[in-house]
Order: structure tokens, then C-alpha cells, then sequence
């Protein structure tokens, strides 16, 4: 039995839809002892993402962001978050929007970019399915100053870092971003810097 034949929706209601859409939603679940149950689960739907390490492969080097996140400050951030270049994908080619998202966070073109592993982030409540890719850059590959879309609320600063001080970073709880903790460990098992 397929897992669509053990889902029976009877009913989804709005609980918000603005900058993304939160959703109450009753089901039955048919259980592994083919019991039904019936339950009720919120799912936080704001689209898929996109997210790429980038990478300067000859000189080991790797670009960040960092930048505010409220839904991190209000359960504790004390500081802007270190993470990979990241975004929305906006019903575009995953690649064609990681690179915009690179060119308009961190003002490189890349000339490289491979896509390494797709997953969910959080699929107890969110929808989202991110993108992951790793990028090669070097210094001529810079077209401008970054930083994001004020448009988009986005106040970027780019970090250019070693990859082993990155690597530290996470030790220290400097970096504890799901994706760019995912990525860089990534890179550092497939021993792509």
C-alpha cells in the first residue's frame, strides 16, 4: 500500500498566510498495525530553497554570510547568524536560482556549480525542501558588492573565510546553522576544499 492510500484529509484551514502560509490540517494516518488515527498537524509552508557552499578550491577558502534572523533572535540568538548563501526558490530551476542568490548575497559569478543532495530540513512542520550545491569561485569572479535585496529586508555582510576556520567555527558554536553546518561537513567529508 502506497503511502497516499494510508492519508485521509478532512480538513485544512488558514491559520495565516502571509510572508508564508501556516495550516492546520486534519487527517487519518492508518497505522503499521493497519489501526486508523486520526490527527492534527500545523505545517509552516513558505516554498523550497536553495542553498550552495562557495567555494576558491586553490586557496581554500570559503564565502559566508551573515545576517539577522528574527525567528533565531526570539528563540535566543544573541548574534547575527553565519550561513551559507541561501534563498527561496520561487518556482525557478533550482540552479538558476542559486546563482542569482549568490550573485545578489555575495557579488560573485560563479563559473562552477554542482548540485550535491536535496532533504528536508525540519519535516515534522515544515514543508520546505532545500537544494543543496557546492560553487567555485575566485577573486575575478566578483561583480559587485553583495549584500542582498533591501527590497527583500535582506542586510547581508560577506564573510571570506578559511575553510578550516569555518570548520573550528562550528566547534565553537560560532556557525550553528543546519544548512551551512550540513554543507561544510559535506565538503569536508567529500574533501571538496
Amino acid at each position: 500500500m502506497s503511502l497516499a492510500q494510508r492519508v485521509r484529509i478532512s480538513d485544512v484551514r488558514i491559520l495565516a498566510d502571509g510572508w508564508s502560509t501556516l495550516q492546520r490540517t486534519t487527517f487519518a494516518f492508518q497505522r503499521s498495525d493497519g489501526q486508523w488515527q486520526t490527527l492534527t498537524r500545523e505545517t509552516y509552508d513558505r516554498g523550497d530553497g536553495v542553498a550552495a557552499l562557495v567555494v576558491d578550491p586553490a586557496r581554500r577558502t570559503i564565502l559566508l554570510t551573515r545576517q539577522f534572523r528574527f525567528p533565531a533572535f526570539v528563540n535566543g540568538a544573541t548574534d547575527l547568524l553565519t550561513e551559507v548563501c541561501a534563498g527561496a526558490l520561487d518556482r525557478r530551476d533550482p540552479e538558476l536560482a542559486i546563482r542569482a542568490e549568490i550573485a545578489e548575497e555575495l557579488g560573485v559569478r560563479v563559473p562552477a556549480i554542482r548540485h550535491v543532495l536535496t532533504c528536508f530540513m525540519s519535516p515534522g512542520s515544515v514543508t520546505e525542501k532545500l537544494h543543496f550545491f557546492i560553487a567555485h569561485y575566485c577573486p575575478a569572479d566578483r561583480i559587485s558588492a553583495g549584500g542582498g535585496l533591501v527590497a527583500e529586508g535582506e542586510d547581508i555582510e560577506i564573510l571570506e573565510l578559511a575553510f578550516d576556520d569555518a570548520l573550528a567555527m562550528i566547534d565553537r558554536g560560532e556557525i550553528i546553522d543546519g544548512k551551512t553546518i550540513l554543507l561544510l561537513l559535506y565538503a569536508q567529508w567529500k574533501q571538496l576544499v
